[in-house]
């Protein structure tokens, strides 16, 4: 659950080989250079370094750091966007799915520190709002998809406080607080990762959420 912070050494020029597999290695190196040098320290000399191949062969696979950094946005959403598609088409109670679906967003979180901390804790102020549109779209999609089932259970009365609308904002809002917390700043004594997933379930669940 940490987040690496060094800067990666130079590796040695590679011989070409599957894009799909040389755009995955792109963006692998090109998370850790955003985090430790930020968006105006991560060049593109610096992650084809990284990598082991020339800015020229980089530049085959992306047009510049901006796409970069909006392709390990989209992939990061699209995989969350795919787990909540699967889990609101399960036949179980609404309740469940929500859980599920909470469970699933901090497990990916944990899972992958270094995308999670780009994706959803850093400012993309310095890409323009023209160029972040289509991932900005993706994520609406995903949280709608997550908002389904607490509509379902706003529609049948069981809330306790707030409206559909709210009640999935703080819900997602208290899951990200404590994966992101604990993603940057490693340092402090924290709990097991899954006890921390439990705890934050079982309060927002149920301070929000009344039994049948």
């Amino acid at each position: 659950m940490t987040v690496a912070l060094k800067k990666p050494p130079r590796s040695a020029r590679k011989p070409k080989g599957d894009g799909h597999m040389r755009r995955g290695e792109i963006l692998a190196a090109a998370e850790k250079i955003f985090i430790a040098e930020g968006y105006a320290g991560a060049t593109i000399r610096k992650i084809a370094d990284a990598v082991g191949v020339s800015s020229t062969a980089l530049y085959m696979h992306f047009r510049d750091k901006d796409q970069i950094l909006l392709e390990i946005g989209k992939e990061a959403i699209e995989k969350l966007l795919s787990i909540n598609v699967a889990l609101s088409q399960e036949p179980i109670d609404a309740v469940e799915k929500v859980r599920r679906m909470l469970d699933a967003y901090m497990r990916f979180a944990f899972d992958n520190p270094n995308t999670y901390q780009l994706v959803f804790c850093g400012s993309n102020e310095a890409i323009s709002i023209e160029k972040q549109q289509a991932v900005s779209d993706l994520g609406d999609r995903c949280f709608d998809e997550f908002s389904g089932p607490i509509r379902e259970i706003a529609a049948a009365g069981r809330l306790k406080t707030g409206t559909a609308e709210s009640a999935a904002q703080v819900l997602w809002a208290a899951c990200h607080g404590i994966v992101s917390l604990v993603i940057t700043k490693p340092s402090r004594n924290w709990a097991p990762a899954e006890e921390l997933m439990q705890v934050t379930l079982d309060g927002v669940m149920h301070g929000l959420i009344a039994d049948r």
